[in-house]
């Protein structure tokens, strides 16, 4: 993720943290200093809120760890301000698995509430109410305690994004098909963000973004999985673009700048004699032009990180590894002939067709 610090790995899972974790800190610190609070009060909430998103990182490795275990990649974990975000290259789809990962994650806040819990049970005193208005060296423990069975109960709510939405999907997937325990799923959390909404415009405002966040979190899980049940049983081969334009690594930028002007092109495909060799996007063209000006060679400017695609890739495992990337345009090459050209917008054009076809009336019912 851009503007993010990398912390460190462990597993081979990269940890960053968005810079806006900064902004965070600050308004900690500064919301302590306008309320009156001594440095030493504003330093153990400091400590607080790191001890926090510490167990937050635990909570993501609990994820990725068990999806590890199921020989499911994370590509890395990111802390944000509002949480962290593991991200698995994909989720398994089968229920058990699903089930496992998903779980993993709330369970291991509450191994950690129960660890904190030992040296307060030992104590034999817990601080009372009047003294957890302000973090320090007394409520401490009790109170990291208390966030982290907070946050094992708060993602268990049964609605995407949430880990208690993919948990309730893989109960529902046992008895029915993914897209269909999906929907069920959606919708049920989509209701629970109704709720959130509508209670907090009578009381917390947080509330209303929490159940914003929701809605849309089940919206678009609900439509990634249609979306590739749509795509089952489609190839590469089905979608091919067999018109596209070319370049040459040794034409001038120039030659790129008049296609864009005189066409709709946006993307090209880079030649070198019969091999390709890159790709050039409209926005590769515009940064060019504000550094450089039309005098370029294209071979200098192209994006030589080619994703070459064999004809016979199903489409729903190309569109579950390439969602949500941008990507310009994919060789299709097979036994070293250049077949065509691919990209995810035409993909979705493809299904928009289908869908239309399929859902057309007969004009003699209508």
């Amino acid at each position: 993720m851009k503007w993010s610090l990398y912390l460190g790995s462990y597993a081979g899972i990269k940890v960053f943290i968005h810079w806006t974790f900064v902004i965070l800190l600050g308004w900690i610190g500064l919301t302590g200093i306008y309320a009156g609070d001594d440095l030493l009060t504003i330093l153990w909430q400091l400590l607080f809120i790191i001890c926090i998103f510490l167990c937050v990182t635990l909570h993501e490795f609990g994820h990725a760890l068990m999806a590890k275990k199921f020989k499911f990649k994370t590509k890395d974990i990111t802390l944000l301000p509002i949480g962290g975000l593991a991200r698995l290259e994909r989720m398994p789809e089968k229920p058990n698995q699903e089930l496992k990962v998903a779980i993993a994650g709330p369970i291991v806040n509450v191994i950690i509430a129960m660890i904190l819990a030992i040296p307060l049970g030992l104590g034999g005193n817990m601080p009372g109410i009047e003294s957890i208005s302000k973090i320090n060296a007394g409520n401490f423990v009790f109170m990291l305690a208390v966030v982290n069975v907070i946050l094992a109960v708060f993602n268990l709510i049964p609605a995407f994004p949430m880990d208690g939405g993919r948990i309730f999907r893989a109960l529902l997937a046992y008895k029915y098909a993914r897209p269909v325990a999906t929907k069920i799923a959606a919708s049920f959390g989509q209701f629970i963000a109704i709720l959130f909404v509508f209670l907090g415009l009578f009381s917390n405002p947080f509330l209303v973004l929490i159940g914003i966040f929701i809605y849309l979190g089940a919206q678009a899980e609900s439509n990634y999985v249609q979306i590739k049940d749509d795509l089952h049983g489609y190839y590469v081969r089905d979608v091919i673009m067999h018109r596209f334009d070319r370049l040459r690594i040794d034409d001038h930028l120039s030659v790129a700048v008049s296609i864009i002007l005189d066409s709709q092109v946006k993307d090209f495909l880079v030649m070198d004699g019969e091999n390709v060799v890159g790709t050039l996007s409209r926005e590769d063209v515009i940064k060019a032009l504000r550094e450089n000006g039309q005098d370029p060679f294209i071979g200098d400017i192209m994006n030589k990180k080619l994703i070459i695609l064999d004809p016979d890739t199903p489409l729903e495992k190309l569109y579950e590894k390439k969602q949500g990337q941008k990507q310009a345009l994919m060789p299709v090459i097979k036994d070293h002939q250049l077949l065509g050209v691919l990209d995810l917008e035409n993909v979705m054009e493809f299904m928009t067709v289908k869908n239309a076809l399929q859902n057309r009336k007969d004009p003699l019912y209508v």
